[in-house]
């Protein structure tokens, strides 16, 4: 470690427990150690920071049980904002430290961003800075379709100042609010984002709360395969296509795990878990909805996993759910599981 980043990683370790709070803010303090599930903030208790020196090491290392990873307080800071050059890093640790910065390298072109644009690290990076919905515009948005109770885990986040590019890239992006939502893998890892970009004030039947731009939705990142998890699977998984589709589903089965691939092309394309046994598939009232359930239940069938169809009275469960309502729509859900996940999952 050079010198510079070892004289860092010791002025983070004498605020170990504030560098906690700031960056791995799902965490709680139990006596002289911050329990937190990983390094991307999930809540959970397998990676504990060490809060103050003691014969068992230094303040500020920490260690992950589930992965054996360990590290120091910089590498939290690198992880937690997806930061690829150490100079990044240490011009997080300073602002934190509120310490001059470093001089920047001369570049050729100085308004480069530092990730490219639409990368999986560029997702990344937005999700790691984007805040919890409690509270937000975003929690209005899901409760306007009837959302009322958001199951989401950690997979859902409130960024009040999201770039918009809109199809001139001659001119200056619009920043509005935006939902977003950490596509991974099925390992758990970070892939890409879906941004759902949020009026705040344009709360009208006909957009539901969407900014009144050309394409509200948008994703970036690495998402074949991958999808929004809402949840971990383990034999049991549905899986679908929109957001909002499978919240509505988390509504009635709050525990099931979910999976949201976002387009019905992706939905055909899904990974499927080492795992699972018995696949949900909420298909969407259209074409390409069909058309993508029936391709999953194909390759459902050839991998040696059961498929089944949950079908929505409407377009999607969303519409259900707010024209139902919710006792209906549970009412209507439960006759399309198999009984074993009635009695495991229906409240």
């Amino acid at each position: 470690m050079s010198r510079d980043a070892s004289e860092l990683a010791r002025r983070l370790a004498r605020e170990a427990e504030a560098v906690c709070r700031q960056y791995l803010s799902n965490g709680r303090r139990e006596g002289r150690y911050w329990l937190i599930g990983d390094v991307q903030n999930t809540p959970g208790r397998s990676l504990f920071v060490r809060l103050y020196e003691s014969p068992k090491g230094p303040a500020g290392k920490w260690t992950d049980a589930a992965t054996g990873e360990h590290g120091d307080l910089l590498d939290i800071i690198r992880e937690r904002l997806a930061l690829r050059d150490f100079r990044d890093v240490a011009n997080e640790a300073r602002r934190f430290l509120n310490l001059p910065r470093s001089s920047p390298e001369p570049s050729l072109n100085p308004l480069r961003p530092a990730v490219p644009r639409g990368s999986r690290e560029a997702a990344r990076r937005l999700f790691a800075i984007s805040r919890p919905i409690e509270g937000t515009l975003v929690e209005h948005y899901l409760q306007r379709r009837r959302i009322g109770a958001v199951h989401h885990g950690d997979s859902l986040r409130h960024q009040p100042r999201c770039y918009y590019h809109g199809p001139d890239d001659d001119l200056p992006p619009e920043i509005w609010p935006a939902m977003i939502a950490c596509v991974t893998d099925i390992e758990g890892l970070i892939t890409g984002v879906h941004r759902t970009w949020l009026d705040p004030e344009g709360f009208g039947p006909s957009r539901l709360g969407k900014a009144p731009i050309e394409t509200p939705r948008r994703a970036m990142g690495d998402l074949l395969g991958n999808a929004v998890r809402f949840g971990v699977a383990n034999d049991v998984l549905v899986a679908g296509e929109g957001l909002e589709t499978m919240l509505s589903l988390r509504c009635v089965l709050p525990t099931m795990p979910m999976a949201a691939a976002l387009s019905a092309s992706h939905l055909a394309a899904l990974l499927f878990p080492p795992t699972l046994r018995r696949l949900y598939i909420a298909c969407d009232a259209d074409e390409a909805g069909m058309g993508a359930a029936a391709a999953l239940t194909s390759r459902a069938d050839k991998a040696g996993i059961e498929a089944f169809a949950l079908s929505p009275r409407l377009g999607d469960f969303n519409e259900d759910l707010r024209a139902l309502g919710l006792k209906e729509l549970r009412a209507a859900v439960r006759t399309q599981l198999t009984p074993q996940d009635v009695a495991r999952f229906l409240p």
